[in-house]
């Protein structure tokens, strides 16, 4: 496998893994929710809650109101922001390297350009040594 595959497929990896812990996160995140707050009545109160704290939006339809429930949404605070950061940072990396596809083709372009033009050269070169009268290419 080529070494632009690999990368391309590590990057591609890194972000369906990123994708695939956060939503994990946010589902245990909602059960914790659910189980631990007492206003969270059904499943889905429990995974808004945790999806609107992980991402510190916040509504305030549903917040923590128990020790323990606030104690767990610093948790998914914590986890909510690393997590969104490593996808973030996933997709960014997807950016950067189309981005740097595109120099190193250019870069590979220009350096074919300057190796015909050096050939070119060296042969212009070896045209005029070999005009030269014989004295003056002993001298060279």
């Amino acid at each position: 496998m080529k070494w632009q595959q690999r990368k391309r497929f590590i990057t591609r990896r890194g972000l369906i893994y990123s994708l695939v812990l956060c939503i994990v996160i946010l589902g245990l995140g909602g059960v914790g929710f659910w189980i631990l707050e007492p206003r969270a009545l059904t499943l889905s109160d429990g995974l808004w809650l945790a999806f609107t704290t992980a991402a510190t939006v916040g509504y305030g339809d549903i917040v923590p109101s128990t020790h323990a429930s606030r104690a767990f949404s610093v948790l998914v605070v914590l986890l909510g922001l690393a997590v969104l950061s490593l996808v973030t940072a996933s997709v960014a990396a997807m950016f950067v390297e189309t981005e740097e596809r595109q120099v190193e083709r250019d870069l590979m372009r220009e350096i074919g350009a300057l190796r015909a033009e050096v050939r070119h050269l060296h042969e212009e070169v070896r045209g005029i040594q070999n005009n030269l009268h014989p004295s003056v290419q002993s001298e060279l």
